[in-house]
């Protein structure tokens, strides 16, 4: 993979398990992909979820050090039984050193949690390069929509466990956790518009077609 290219990554868990049940584990990967964004953490990730913001939901975005980070995440949805990212490279194999340890971290907690063994995820994970600023504004359109094609939930602000609200508050959060300032170009409006005029027709979208992973 090359730095400073884009990429949409996917990994689905073994057979269709569900490995997000409630709000906890989701919020677990959460400060997962949050802190190994970082090349060389500076303490143990066990501080880090010690030392949470008020809410207690994800850890707070001044303690990353940007210039010490292998990816930036542009976009990305938890989904009960995979996840999707959209990733852009920073340093040599970050994106491969980022997975293998989120997806490795949430592993170990899983399995501790629900008193199991063995691996969690299907093999290597899946990654598409994105070519083009519209390939790539269509893509976030599709992750962000995903829990509605599910039929999860009817409303993409209704999940909170992707970045669609980040995109559409545009800062006055406290759970940021993308960084696409200098790649995308959103109105928060706009961009709301752009999701639900096409929600109940992600399934037709020629534009990402070849970046649908599942």
């Amino acid at each position: 993979m090359t730095n400073g290219q884009i990429y949409h990554v996917c990994n689905k868990s073994i057979a269709g398990f569900v490995i997000f049940n409630n709000d906890s584990e989701y919020m677990r990967m959460k400060n997962l992909i949050k802190y190994y964004q970082l090349e060389d953490p500076p303490t143990k990730f066990s501080y880090f979820m010690s030392h949470l913001n008020e809410g207690g939901d994800i850890l707070n975005l001044d303690l990353i050090d940007r210039k010490n980070k292998l990816i930036n995440i542009i976009a990305y949805c938890l989904m009960p039984t995979h996840i999707h990212l959209v990733l852009q490279q920073l340093k040599d194999n970050g994106i491969s050193i980022f997975m293998s340890n989120i997806l490795n971290g949430y592993t170990r907690y899983f399995n501790i949690r629900h008193k199991r063994k063995g691996p969690l995820w299907v093999g290597r994970f899946k990654r598409v390069v994105v070519s083009t600023d519209e390939q790539l504004l269509h893509l976030t359109r599709y992750v962000h929509l995903n829990p509605v094609t599910s039929y999860l939930i009817e409303k993409p602000e209704s999940w909170t466990y992707g970045s669609y609200n980040e995109y559409c508050s545009q800062g006055t959060t406290d759970e940021e956790m993308c960084c696409y300032e200098n790649i995308l170009d959103i109105d928060s409006k706009s961009y709301k518009n752009f999701v639900n005029d096409r929600k109940e027709y992600q399934r037709e979208l020629a534009k990402i077609k070849e970046l649908m992973l599942e």
